[in-house]
């Protein structure tokens, strides 16, 4: 899976926004926001990852227990489907 390509993440006075661009502006309205670990998953979905693959990149980069990791890593990626985010 990766995140479709006509979304940018941006900082926005210290936040990390997701924003549409282009023709996706018309049926996404709004923005997303997320921390840190968010934004890091991310930009990993700029090129397709599986949610094994993301698990292992947060451990690899935070100090985090795999269960934690692959919770985030879940919840992460039902909000971005939820926000039809993804081309799987």
């Amino acid at each position: 899976m990766q995140h479709k390509p006509n979304f940018l993440l941006q900082s926005v006075a210290g936040l990390n926004v997701v924003v549409p661009i282009h023709s996706e502006t018309a049926d996404f309205n709004g923005m997303l926001t997320f921390n840190d670990t968010g934004a890091f998953l991310w930009e990993k979905l700029n090129t397709p990852h599986t949610e094994a693959e993301l698990v292992d990149a947060l451990l690899d980069t935070f100090l985090v227990e795999r269960e934690r990791a692959e919770a985030d890593v879940a919840r992460f990626v039902e909000k971005l489907r939820t926000h039809n985010l993804l081309s799987d």
